[in-house]
């Protein structure tokens, strides 16, 4: 039944309008890319695009912002608009759901952000110095893209304003606590994400470095995913049909 309810839940994402917004966000990087490669003179290549592009920017803003759009509506929305009812009262076992969801979610941002990586790397990192920056960075928001699919598709299940929440989570969390308190990176799936990208990369520090360790954010980020995807999980099983998160 999983890849029923996934191949449906892929269908009901890509109809929305809000992909459509999702892709034109990922074009930016892109467009800064090609914006660089046409100016940027004293700036390497390398490291425009491990901290400027791909952490920065992608990392910081298209992956978030689009594990949140895309996870928050994989169930979030057939809970809104009533018609969650209809999967609830079929005789299948609830886990299957959020896998389903999950999985989905999982696809389409990372369809999304794994394009937008690979388009912008190849724009800027092409015949130079660093060029394996793009292939790390693949992997991490591979491994970014899943945990925060599983944390906004909990959080659409628990919580009736997940979208805002999430915001909240993204932008004063990730963007700014974490960013002045450094005890905060060990609860922060962007830092995780990058820890990820450190260890896959080879270039050295000077190009890039991130401010957690590789092992610890591999640790986390699967704790996280594993946590996170238990707790929608139990979430749901709890779900009554008539209730309104």
């Amino acid at each position: 039944m999983i890849p029923v309810i996934f191949v449906l839940t892929l269908r009901q994402l890509l109809r929305q309008r809000r992909t459509l917004l999702l892709v034109l966000l990922a074009v930016l990087p892109v467009l800064l890319a090609t914006l660089f490669r046409l100016t940027a003179e004293e700036v390497t290549p390398a490291r425009f695009a491990a901290n400027g592009l791909f952490a920065g920017f992608i990392v910081n803003l298209v992956l978030p912002l689009t594990a949140l759009v895309v996870g928050t509506a994989a169930l979030g929305q057939e809970i809104e608009d009533g018609t969650v009812v209809y999967l609830l009262g079929k005789p299948l076992p609830r886990w299957t759901i959020v896998i389903a969801k999950v999985a989905a979610a999982w696809m389409v941002t990372a369809a999304v952000v794994v394009a937008c990586v690979v388009a912008s790397g190849l724009i800027v990192l092409t015949g130079e110095e660093g060029y394996g920056l793009t292939l790390a960075f693949v992997v991490a928001v591979l491994a970014g893209s899943l945990t925060y699919s599983a944390l906004f598709v909990g959080l659409s299940i628990r919580f009736g304003r997940a979208l805002i929440i999430g915001l909240a989570y993204v932008f004063v969390w990730e963007a700014l606590v974490s960013r002045f308190i450094p005890g905060v990176r060990f609860l922060s799936v962007r830092a995780y994400t990058l820890g990820v990208a450190d260890g896959v990369t080879d270039v050295p520090a000077r190009i890039f470095e991130a401010s957690l360790s590789p092992r610890p954010a591999v640790l986390l980020i699967t704790i996280l995913t594993v946590l996170t995807t238990a707790y929608a999980i139990r979430r749901l099983n709890a779900y009554e049909v008539s209730e309104r998160v």
